[in-house]
């Protein structure tokens, strides 16, 4: 089966355009890297067939490579897996929280990497100067040092780690068009995983997480704030820096226009909020569970609807088997028709 690769960038370029409007230095020059660099990967897979391989294609090692604040992938390779730490915390920080990732696929979903087939993973830390931004490109994972200022360096971040990964899992098991509708449920994949891999490593439930995603990575300027909030999507920032929040958390105000990919990041905040009720009401590791099993039901073109439908099917099925509480169907129906879902 032919994949399509995304470049899914953790910062959506809107961010930027505010960041660079209110005079934060770099700003704009993070935002054209983090266009060129995702150019570039869209010329490489033109150029070729992309496959899914159900055959072992390495040994789900850690392989760490220093970018030396070019723009460039892959320049020198300081740390390898078994490896201990060396004089470099970004490096150690991703090694320890790709490993984190890594793990939880393997310990709760018997996952062999992100691919399923023991891929290695690479990560590319220093990448180009200040750079404010981390992504996922198809291949590798890589994380600029943020500007000191509104960000801090991205590989601090589990659930910035854990989200950019799960766009791997997503493309592998899903391989959802980055775009529209199905766009947006690629980033609520990975907002979800991104929020239960970090519960479930600092042994949090959906009552004592916070339920933000990327707050650990605000700079001074932007202390108290976060990137997104699954509890309460559009209010995770409101400030003269970042603008404010533009995610919506119903159907009533979804978001029709060309602007994030036909609004990616934007509407992904209203199956956000159906996930984060879904939780509160059976746990978060059984609505991971869940939606975890529900992925590689969806098409490449898939739309809420048809994955509401999709996502409750599955919960019908695990507690059949005695896998989820009783109720998790009506549940989820339930906090779907609360965002206004289905139409």
């Amino acid at each position: 089966m032919t994949i399509h690769k995304c470049h899914c960038n953790f910062i959506p370029d809107y961010v930027f355009n505010n960041l660079t409007e209110n005079g934060i230095e770099n700003a704009a020059l993070s935002a054209q890297q983090s266009k060129l660099s995702r150019r570039k990967r869209e010329d490489r897979v033109n150029d070729m067939q992309e496959f899914v391989s159900l055959d072992s294609v390495g040994n789900s090692a850690r392989e760490v490579y220093d970018c030396k604040h070019k723009w460039e992938q892959r320049i020198k390779l300081i740390r390898k897996e078994g490896e201990p730490d060396i004089d470099d915390e970004a490096a150690n920080q991703a090694y320890t929280n790709v490993g984190i990732v890594r793990d939880f696929y393997k310990r709760v979903f018997d996952r062999n990497s992100i691919d399923n087939a023991n891929m290695d993973l690479i990560l590319n830390v220093h990448y180009g100067k200040k750079y404010n931004n981390a992504f996922w490109d198809g291949d590798d994972m890589t994380f600029g040092d943020g500007d000191g200022e509104a960000f801090v360096n991205f590989t601090k971040s589990l659930d910035v780690i854990a989200h950019e990964l799960t766009h791997g899992v997503t493309q592998w098991e899903a391989n959802l068009n980055y775009d529209g509708q199905s766009g947006a449920l690629n980033e609520h994949f990975s907002d979800v995983f991104g929020t239960v891999i970090t519960q479930y490593f600092e042994g949090q439930t959906a009552d004592s997480a916070d339920w933000l995603i990327g707050d650990e990575i605000m700079g001074p300027k932007l202390k108290g704030e976060a990137l997104r909030s699954m509890k309460e999507p559009g209010t995770a920032y409101d400030n003269c820096i970042m603008g404010k929040d533009r995610q919506i958390g119903h159907m009533k105000d979804y978001y029709l226009y060309s602007d994030d990919n036909h609004g990616v990041h934007i509407n992904s905040g209203i199956p956000n909020k159906a996930f984060y009720l879904s939780a509160k009401e059976i746990g978060t590791d059984n609505a991971g569970l869940i939606w975890y099993m529900a992925l590689p039901m969806l098409s490449p073109s898939a739309t809420f609807n048809s994955a509401v439908k999709l996502i409750v099917r599955q919960a019908g099925i695990l507690e059949a088997d005695g896998l989820v509480p009783k109720g998790s169907p009506q549940v989820i129906r339930a906090a779907f028709k609360v965002v206004g879902l289905p139409i």
